[in-house]
């Protein structure tokens, strides 16, 4: 295991963890906030943006224009079930979502999501780091690498994993000042 695969994978991580962060509404109309929703098509389940047209023409305001008129209900119905809390307005040709304010309470419970989502994505970089150390263990012991050399490596892992935890650190700061701003 090369320490530029260790690397990719750690850049990787923070990727996802800043994908995750993208779904969290932050109180303004936001095209990523509908990332996940799934609307079932001919029994498949599909990504919404893959049957739609989606913008935000406001600050508070998300519209939906389905490529084919019939998954409008299917999209109203989807995002109804989602756990986004938004409620679709159907008007024959389009949905619209209104973002409503964020009450404290709501913004608090974002912000325990960011943290979760930042707790897993630094799990997910400390477990690269082990899989890199043990690796590195592993040749020191089959003889294939010196032990300073090992030494050498393994503190170069755990200056990679301080920068990516340190990376997400700074993403979390962002998004909980995004989320706490009204």
């Amino acid at each position: 295991m090369k320490l530029a695969e260790v690397e990719e994978h750690m850049k990787k991580a923070v990727e996802a963890t800043q994908r995750s962060f993208n779904t969290i509404r932050t109180g303004r109309a936001n095209v990523s906030l509908l990332d996940r929703v799934m609307v079932e098509y001919y029994g498949t389940q599909t990504p919404l943006k893959a049957l739609a047209s989606i913008s935000t023409p406001d600050a508070t305001t998300i519209t939906i224009q389905p490529f084919d008129r019939k998954t409008l209900s299917l999209i109203e119905k989807a995002i109804s079930q989602s756990d986004l809390g938004l409620v679709p307005n159907n008007d024959g040709s389009v949905i619209r979502l209104n973002i409503p304010p964020l009450t404290t309470e709501r913004r608090k419970e974002f912000v325990k999501l960011a943290h979760k989502y930042a707790e897993e994505g630094k799990v997910s970089i400390r477990n690269i780091r082990r899989d890199a150390v043990d690796f590195v263990r592993k040749q020191e012991k089959a003889g294939e690498i010196p032990e300073d050399e090992a030494r050498n490596l393994q503190e170069k892992i755990q200056k990679l994993t301080d920068k990516y935890i340190a990376n997400l650190e700074k993403l979390l700061a962002e998004k909980e000042k995004d989320i706490t701003t009204v």
